[in-house]
C-alpha cells in the first residue's frame, strides 16, 4: 500500500468509527463495520460491511423507517473526506454475526475473502 493509499485508509477509518459509534447508541442489534477497498481503484472500489448481531435484527432494521438511518451517516462522512460516491446504497452491504458463524465458523477473513 503506498503512502497515499494508507493516508487515506486511515481517515476513511477515523470516520466510518465514527459513524460505527453512532449507529451503536441508536440502532438495535448493531454491532460494528469494515471497509474495503483496491486503492489503485478508489472510491470506485469501496466497500463498506454493516453486521448485526442476528440476523432478525439486521432485517428488522432494514425493513424499518429507520433503514436509511446509516446510509446518511455514512454518506455525511464520505462528503466530509470530498470522497465522490455516486450511490452510497450500492458500496454498503449488510451481513450478521450469527450468518458468519452458521456458514464460516466465525472466520470474517474467510467469509470476506480476504
Amino acid at each position: 500500500m503506498r503512502k497515499s493509499d494508507k493516508k487515506i485508509d486511515n481517515q476513511l477509518r477515523e470516520s466510518l468509527t465514527q459513524v460505527c459509534d453512532a449507529a451503536l447508541k441508536d440502532i438495535e442489534g448493531f454491532q460494528w463495520l469494515t471497509h474495503q477497498a483496491n486503492y489503485s481503484d478508489f472510491p470506485n472500489s469501496l466497500k463498506i460491511i454493516c453486521v448485526f448481531d442476528t440476523k432478525e435484527q439486521m432485517n428488522d432494521y432494514l425493513n424499518s423507517s429507520q433503514n436509511a438511518y446509516l446510509l446518511d451517516l455514512i454518506s455525511k462522512e464520505l462528503n466530509t473526506m470530498r470522497i465522490k460516491i455516486k450511490s452510497v446504497a450500492k458500496v454498503v452491504s449488510y451481513d450478521s454475526e450469527e450468518s458468519c458463524l452458521a456458514e464460516h465458523n466465525g472466520n470474517w477473513s474467510r467469509r470476506f475473502g480476504t
